[in-house]
């Protein structure tokens, strides 16, 4: 398969079963574009992790530190993540323990943003001047599953005002993409009140939250999937569709790669390791779709 997808040779990739990695990818361009589906997380997957040995922000890290933010509610944010940050990615709690504290992360962080009095106007702007950046080949990306009318759902735990965004600025927001995440209520004059629910974190991505959309409904005859995840939380945002035949998950190891990895390997079919690109995807996504 190598020869089909030689962006698998990268020395970044590992793979704990290549036959059955070779099995579903085959089975994937055998079913046809017609059948495939994408579904994405977004901060630290299509999202950079890093850049030049610093990090990237994710969405809720890009409102965070703008200067919409009083220097009070910057430390109140950073403590926070200082405090929970190492929870959810500590391998040695279980999902029940994390469940709750990510729950009490993301309602104080939120409500933490509703105190500045963030303005609507503001966000573009914001995204503008912070150092959001996409993984290289992102355009690629975009560009092929638009391109084949493959339809991409990214589900995030992030703020979907700011990742829509970064998406616009970049210019790939095309019509085969639907995101679903936490989104700000505005008022009458543009200033934000409160998060519409429910909310989403790291560790209930999956049918709960999705109740009401009935998106994966309509794609009932997309049982194809490529499922792209940088945690543990997201290898259940599959669980809505229907009826799955193939799923092939790709797995973003970024951060604490030594002391992660065999649980990564355990979850997702490929693990990228401090891969701060899309080739391997595209690659795949290249073998799939071409005729």
């Amino acid at each position: 398969l190598c020869l089909q997808v030689p962006e698998l040779e990268k020395a970044t990739v590992r793979i704990r079963q290549p036959e059955h990695v070779r099995g579903i990818i085959r089975s994937l361009r055998e079913q046809g574009v017609a059948k495939l589906q994408v579904i994405s997380d977004f901060d630290m997957t299509l999202s950079r992790f890093g850049c030049n040995g610093r990090r990237c922000p994710t969405s809720h890290n890009i409102l965070d530190t703008s200067r919409v933010i009083s220097e009070d509610g910057k430390k109140k944010l950073k403590d926070l993540l200082h405090y929970y940050y190492p929870i959810e990615i500590d391998p040695n709690r279980t999902l029940e323990e994390k469940q709750p504290l990510m729950v009490e992360w993301w309602t104080k962080a939120h409500e933490l943003l509703v105190q500045q009095k963030i303005h609507k106007g503001d966000i573009a702007q914001i995204v503008r001047e912070s150092e959001a950046m996409l993984r290289y080949g992102h355009r690629d990306f975009f560009d092929q599953l638009h391109k084949n009318n493959v339809p991409l759902f990214i589900f995030s735990a992030g703020i979907g005002d700011i990742l829509e965004e970064i998406i616009r600025q970049a210019k790939v927001f095309y019509s085969n993409v639907s995101v679903v995440s936490n989104y700000m209520d505005f008022n009458a004059d543009g200033v934000l009140t409160h998060f519409k629910g429910p909310l989403i974190h790291t560790y209930n991505k999956n049918n709960t939250v999705l109740q009401g959309t009935e998106y994966f409904q309509h794609l009932s005859t997309r049982t194809s999937i490529i499922l792209l995840g940088d945690s543990m939380g997201d290898l259940t945002m599959a669980d809505g569709v229907p009826s799955v035949e193939n799923i092939l998950k790709i797995g973003f190891l970024n951060d604490k790669v030594e002391e992660r990895r065999g649980k990564y390997l355990d979850s997702y079919d490929i693990v990228l390791e401090s891969d701060e690109t899309l080739d391997v995807v595209n690659g795949i996504l290249r073998y799939i779709l071409t005729e």
